[in-house]
């Protein structure tokens, strides 16, 4: 077993996670705020993280890409189909319309259209942990202007989002000492999605191939996906008091999350993928199918699979390997086959073979532009117990 990576980041010298948490660094999300309010990315990303002027490290993911070139991308807005989020079928056009307007490498679709920043910013209210997220999502759809981007987004979240009533999902109360939920991830996240005019997922979402330049930043400094007040509040409701195996745990944004919420997570990881940023010192570095075995499947611990990589047939593997009873999947819930299975979502393998598996959750996650997330939620049912 190899020894787990620091609680650091690469390139700075006195980063260390707490100094985003727990106002130990006023002037810290100060300065960072103020860099995202003057579309700053690059400065708010070093700021964040303590780096030196002229940093140029390599974030390698979906393309390669240093900060400079990010926040170039960022400003260069619009171009060279940058922005197409939106997309439909090439053949919509109507005479008088712009040909132009096919996305760049799929000339069978074309743009759908960009969103007002006011959309944008109901779509990133969905995930206020001050207010209860069903209601959101319904404000998101009673406001939106028939036919609008808005519109569609909001339809497609509310047919897929389920939440059985077991699971009381308590809102945020501030209080004098902490008056926002702290959550530097999704901060960021936010900015991302004014930045790149992003308004949410929709039925076509599944189409959208491309990422942008600022995801590689992202995925290394805080994961693949952003974890949400809701969506942590469920995983802790499911786990009632139980102890949580964040299986593939990556640099232990999500397990960090968790323990501030009280909640006992064990974070495994193989160590095969690079981060710059470690948000935690323990994780056990081992092979996730050694480490269930060793522990006889976890039967009294709740798994977690954060983004559960397609190759390998890993996701399968871990389901197989474990013999407890709730799992919580964070990854896709459209056909895009980026996380879990590359010809079917999670929940659609637990329906066909997963027999006595009940999905009790699935609520969206804050998606980052041209990505569909989700956090599922499976409970095994007791014998006797009925579908209901």
């Amino acid at each position: 077993m190899a020894p787990s990576p620091p609680a650091v980041t690469d390139g700075s010298k006195t980063w260390a996670p707490s100094h985003l948490f727990d106002n130990s660094s006023p002037e810290t999300w100060n300065a960072v705020h103020s860099h995202l309010k003057a579309d700053e990315f690059r400065a708010a990303i070093a700021s964040a993280f303590e780096l030196p002027q002229g940093d140029s490290f390599t974030y390698h993911a979906t393309a390669s890409v240093n900060l400079a070139q990010a926040e170039a991308a960022i400003r260069a807005g619009r171009v060279n189909g940058l922005h197409d989020w939106y997309v439909e079928p090439a053949e919509a056009h109507t005479k008088g319309q712009d040909v132009k307007a096919t996305v760049a490498g799929q000339p069978g679709l074309r743009t759908a259209g960009y969103p007002p920043a006011s959309d944008i910013q109901a779509y990133i209210a969905l995930f206020d942990p001050t207010k209860a997220a069903a209601n959101s999502l319904k404000s998101l759809a009673a406001n939106a202007k028939k036919g609008s981007l808005r519109a569609t987004v909001a339809e497609y979240l509310q047919s897929k989002r389920h939440l059985d009533p077991s699971i009381a999902v308590p809102k945020y109360k501030p209080s004098a000492t902490a008056k926002v939920h702290e959550n530097p991830s999704l901060d960021f996240w936010a900015y991302s999605c004014m930045a790149l005019e992003y308004v949410g997922p929709n039925a076509q979402t599944a189409l959208v191939k491309t990422s942008h330049h600022i995801l590689p930043v992202y995925m290394h400094h805080f994961g693949c996906v952003v974890p949400s007040w809701e969506s942590l509040q469920i995983i802790s409701k499911s786990a009632g008091g139980r102890s949580v195996l964040d299986m593939g745990s990556g640099n232990g944004y999500w397990t960090l999350m968790l323990r501030r919420l009280g909640v006992q997570t064990v974070a495994v990881d193989s160590g095969q993928s690079r981060w710059r940023t470690t948000w935690i010192a323990d994780t056990v570095v081992t092979d996730g199918l050694q480490y269930l075995r060793k522990h006889s499947g976890c039967t009294d611990v709740v798994l977690l699979l954060v983004y559960p990589i397609v190759g390998g047939d890993f996701t399968r593997r871990v389901l197989d390997a474990y013999a407890g009873d709730v799992i919580c999947v964070a990854g896709t819930q459209n056909g895009n086959g980026y996380t879990g299975f590359k010809d079917m979502m999670v929940d659609e393998y637990m329906s066909r073979e997963r027999q006595g598996w009940r999905k009790v959750a699935q609520v969206p996650l804050p998606s980052f532009a041209g990505k569909d997330d989700a956090l599922f939620v499976f409970r095994k049912e007791k014998v006797g117990e009925g579908n209901g």
